[in-house]
C-alpha cells in the first residue's frame, strides 16, 4: 500500500531560506540558549556572511567540506556557523562535541573534509594531520569579504550529517539544499508553531533530532529555546517560562521528566503540543504526558536521517495506541521484499519518500540497499490500516526469532512500560540451546521505586494479561541506566552483551 502527498513547491536554497526570514523578522530571536546567548535573524544572517567571508578568505571554495564541531553551549555559534559555511557554497558536516577521537576522526576522513570549524566554547578537537582547525569567532571577526558570495543552487549538496551508528559504524548521509527547505513556508502567514513564542528542545548537535530543530528555527514563527546541559530540574524551569506554548523530546528525556518530579508543582498549562522523535513513543508514556501537560497536543514523529523530511505523524490517540501516524512530508508505503507495495493490513517492509532525496556519500553499496528510486527502505517492519495509519512491528534486526515464533520487541517494551515500577525497558534477543532465541529484557527502575518487587516471576507475572506466552522474557536484567547514543536510541548491541555478564 502506498500513501501519497502533494508536489513539493519550488525549491530554495538554505541561504535564500535565511535571507527570506531576516528580511521578514531582523529583530526577533530565532535561537537562545538559556542564561547564555541569544540570536536575532539580523545577527545571524550578518554572522553567516562574516564565516563566509572568513571561510573564503582561508581558501575554502564551493564543495568543500567543512566539519562543524559544536556543544550544547554553542547553539547560537553553530547556527552562524552552519549558515556560513553554505553561504559559502561549502558543505556543512555538524558534528558533536562528545563524539570520541576516534569517532570524529572517521568522520572527518570519510567526507573528505577541507577544514574544522569548532565553537567557542569548545576546545580545539583533534583533527587528523594537516586538517586546519578554525574558532568559529576568528572566522567571524577577519576582514569582511568585498567579492560576492559563490552561486548556490538548490540541487547543490549542503550537508552531510553522520547516522547514530546503532546497527554499524556510521554513514554519513548526503542532503541537498533542496532537500533541506523541502516543505519550508513562502508565505509569512504561514509559519508553523503560531501558538507559541518559543519552543524548547534539548537535542545535540550533530544528530538529525537536532538539525531539524535547526531548521525549525528558520522556518517557524517560536523562536528555539534550549539549555547548555539537560536536566530535568533546568527543562521544567524553561517549561513553565511565559511564551514556551512547544516541547520537543525524546522518549528517554520525557520518561526522565516525568519521573524527576521536577514538574510537580509547576503550571504547564502554557505548553499547547509536545513532540517525540528518535523513537517509537511507549503508549504508556504518552498517556503520561497527556497526564501531566492537559492542554497539550502529543505528537510523535516518526522518520531517519536518510528519509527526512518525509515523516508520519501521530496525534496521541488512546484508541490507536500503538500508531505512528500517517506521512507528511513525502510518501510512505509497505512493501514486500523486491520493494513491491503490499495491500492493507500486511507486513512488510517500511519505505519512505521524500522530495529531492537524500543518499549516502561515498558508499554505493549502502545507496543500493536502502534508496530506490527516491525511495528509503527504513530498516523496520510494519504494516498500514485501512485508514492510512502505520503500526511499526520492529527493526529487522530487533525481530527476536523464538522457536516458531517471531517476537516484536517493540510490544514486549510497550508492555513493560505499564508496569508502575518500570522507567526504562529495552528488550533484545540472546542466544538459547533450543529455541534459538530467548527474549530478555533490560529494565530500570522508576526513582524511589522499591527495585526487590522488579523480579523476573513479577514482571512475567504481570505481563501475562497483556502479552502471550512466547513473548514473556525469559530473562531479566536490572540496570541503573540502558547504553544510549547521544541521539537518545538504545544501544541493543551493547545491552545484549550485558547478558553475557
Amino acid at each position: 500500500m502506498t500513501a501519497t502527498t502533494a508536489a513539493p513547491p519550488a525549491a530554495r536554497t538554505v541561504p535564500e531560506l535565511l535571507a527570506w526570514r531576516t528580511a521578514l523578522h531582523p529583530d526577533r530571536v530565532a535561537v537562545e540558549v538559556a542564561g547564555v546567548r541569544a540570536l536575532t535573524f539580523a545577527d545571524w544572517s550578518s554572522g553567516a556572511a562574516a564565516v563566509a567571508a572568513g571561510l573564503h578568505g582561508r581558501g575554502v571554495r564551493p564543495g568543500d567540506r567543512v566539519g562543524l564541531v559544536f556543544g550544547a553551549r554553542d547553539w547560537t555559534g553553530f547556527a552562524v556557523a552552519y549558515c556560513g559555511v553554505l553561504r559559502a557554497g561549502a558543505v556543512a558536516v555538524p558534528l558533536s562535541d562528545r563524539l570520541a577521537a576516534g569517532q570524529l576522526g572517521h568522520a572527518l576522513a570519510h567526507c573528505g573534509a577541507a577544514a574544522v570549524v569548532h565553537g567557542d566554547a569548545t576546545a580545539a578537537p583533534p583533527a587528523p594531520a594537516g586538517l586546519p582547525v578554525w574558532r568559529a569567532a576568528d572566522l567571524a571577526a577577519g576582514p569582511a569579504d568585498a567579492a560576492d558570495p559563490p552561486p548556490v543552487r538548490p540541487g547543490d549538496l549542503a550537508q552531510i550529517l553522520y547516522t547514530s551508528g546503532t546497527t554499524g559504524r556510521p554513514k554519513g548521509v548526503a542532503a541537498s539544499h533542496a532537500n533541506l527547505t523541502a516543505g519550508a513556508p513562502t508565505h509569512p502567514r504561514r509559519l508553523a508553531l503560531a501558538h507559541s513564542e518559543r519552543f524548547l528542545h534539548a537535542f545535540a548537535i550533530g544528530t538529525n533530532a537536532g538539525q531539524t530543530m535547526l531548521f525549525n528555527a528558520l522556518t517557524a514563527k517560536a523562536g528555539a529555546l534550549t539549555l547548555p546541559t539537560f536536566t530535568p530540574v533546568r527543562f521544567a524551569r524553561l517549561v513553565q517560562t511565559p511564551g514556551t506554548g512547544t516541547l520537543f523530546v525524546v522518549p528517554s528525556m520525557a520518561i526522565e521528566l516525568l519521573d524527576s518530579g521536577a514538574l510537580r508543582g509547576r503550571d504547564c498549562s502554557g505548553v499547547h503540543l509536545i513532540g517525540s522523535t528518535a523513537a517509537a513513543l511507549p503508549p504508556a508514556v504518552a498517556a503520561r504526558l497527556a497526564a501531566a501537560f492537559p492542554e497539550a497536543t502529543i505528537v510523535n514523529y516518526y522518520t531517519s536521517t536518510e528519509a527526512a523530511p518525509a515523516q508520519t505523524t501521530m496525534i496521541w490517540d488512546p484508541a490507536r495506541r500503538d500508531a505512528v501516524g500517517r506521512p507528511v512530508g513525502g510518501q510512505l508505503r509497505v512493501a514486500d521484499a523486491d520493494g513491491n507495495p503490499l495491500p492493507p493490513g500486511t507486513t512488510g517492509d517500511v519505505w519512505l519518500r521524500a522530495p529531492y532525496p537524500r543518499a549516502y556519500y561515498r558508499d554505493d553499496a549502502a545507496n543500493r540497499a536502502t534508496f530506490r528510486d527516491g525511495w528509503v527502505r527504513m530498516g523496520d517492519v510494519g504494516r498500514i490500516d485501512a485508514d492510512g495509519y502505520l503500526y511499526l512491528t520492529d527493526r529487522h534486526q530487533d525481530v527476536i526469532k523464538s522457536g516458531a515464533f517471531k517476537v516484536s520487541s517493540l510490544e514486549v517494551e510497550a508492555a513493560l512500560h505499564e508496569h508502575p515500577l518500570v522507567a526504562e525497558a529495552a528488550v533484545v534477543g540472546v542466544p538459547h540451546p533450543v529455541l534459538g532465541s530467548a527474549v530478555a529484557a533490560a529494565v530500570v527502575a522508576r526513582p524511589h521505586a522499591d527495585a526487590a518487587g522488579l523480579t523476573l516471576p513479577a514482571l512475567r507475572a504481570f505481563l501475562a494479561d497483556r502479552l502471550a506466552d512466547y513473548q514473556l522474557p525469559a530473562r531479566l536484567l536490572l540496570l541503573a541506566e540502558l547504553p544510549r547514543n547521544e541521539g537518545g536510541k538504545v544501544l541493543k548491541r551493547q545491552l545484549t552483551g550485558l547478558f553475557d555478564n
